[in-house]
């Protein structure tokens, strides 16, 4: 004899798959609603772009001249310096920068020198002024109108009037309280340098 099973049977089956139903598709929806949640914490593809560091091509840059290249948002400078503008560093009466022997400044130990670079040739430069973050002007040229008889050469914030030598040192009585910031970086080649990676490949 078949055996008959009762509605309240029928009625408990049902709620059964009716809840693990559920409770699948919630646990589902769960999960795809969390995925852009947990993304949000890992930093996109752009802002690793942003911070990582950059190869720069300087092989076309003739003496005199100045490059920018863009690290973490900021300008970075590149300026391939000429025998006389080097020497020119050299004449640079100490007293009057602020900080010559760039003891008080942003930048790596081995651009702890006159020239604030691993090579004498190059500057590389994060192209803002130290007082607010105006953008300088390149004035390479020594005795350049409106600059005063002691320049050299070097760079002037059209802002509050900061003024800097060719190797980003401030000259002292301006408002910008250091010298402009060297960024980490090494040459990979004679014609190559990475931004942003020094020769321990730090960041």
């Amino acid at each position: 004899m078949a055996e008959i099973m009762s509605d309240n049977a029928v009625d408990i089956d049902r709620r059964r798959f009716l809840t693990g139903t559920t409770v699948v598709i919630g646990g589902i929806g769960a999960a795809v609603a969390a995925v852009p949640f947990i993304a949000s914490f890992q930093p996109s593809a752009r802002a690793k772009a942003i911070g990582a560091p950059v190869e720069v091509d300087i092989g076309r840059l003739q003496p005199g001249q100045r490059i920018t290249q863009k690290w973490r948002g900021k300008p970075v400078w590149i300026v391939r310096r000429t025998p006389a503008m080097i020497e020119a560093l050299k004449k640079l009466d100490g007293e009057l920068l602020r900080d010559p022997s760039s003891e008080n400044s942003d930048q790596p130990a081995y651009a702890t020198n006159a020239w604030r670079s691993t090579r004498e040739e190059y500057l590389i430069l994060v192209g803002l002024c130290t007082h607010l973050g105006c953008s300088p002007n390149f004035v390479p040229e020594s005795g350049a109108s409106g600059m005063g008889e002691a320049w050299v050469g070097g760079f002037f914030c059209p802002c509050h009037g900061s003024k800097f030598d060719l190797a980003g040192r401030v000259y002292g009585g301006y408002p910008a309280p250091t010298n402009m910031t060297v960024p980490p970086y090494r040459f990979v080649s004679d014609t190559r340098i990475i931004i942003g990676e020094d020769k321990e490949g730090a960041a």
